[in-house]
């Protein structure tokens, strides 16, 4: 089999009937193949940001909660100052 290949290249690949299906029944109207498939990755390596929540150590935690606590002390006793 013979494919020409210019400046951007081309690739032959074979994938199942079913995934051709998939690939068909997803893509917007005037968005080619490789289009949609560089969509499909570049969604899934670009992770929102919800998939980092939680990655924080416990004891890290910790630690930002207790800073937290102290700056919110502090803005209290400033102004309770200012009140007076």
């Amino acid at each position: 089999m013979y494919t020409y290949t210019d400046t951007m290249g081309t690739k032959t690949i074979s994938i199942m009937d079913d995934v051709y299906d998939l690939l068909l029944k997803h893509k917007s109207q005037n968005e080619s193949f490789s289009d949609e498939i560089r969509r499909i990755l570049s969604a899934e390596t670009s992770k929102p940001l919800s998939h980092y929540f939680g990655l924080l150590a416990e004891k890290e935690a910790e630690y930002m909660k207790s800073d937290l606590q102290k700056i919110r002390d502090y803005n209290r006793q400033a102004l309770k100052k200012r009140l007076e």
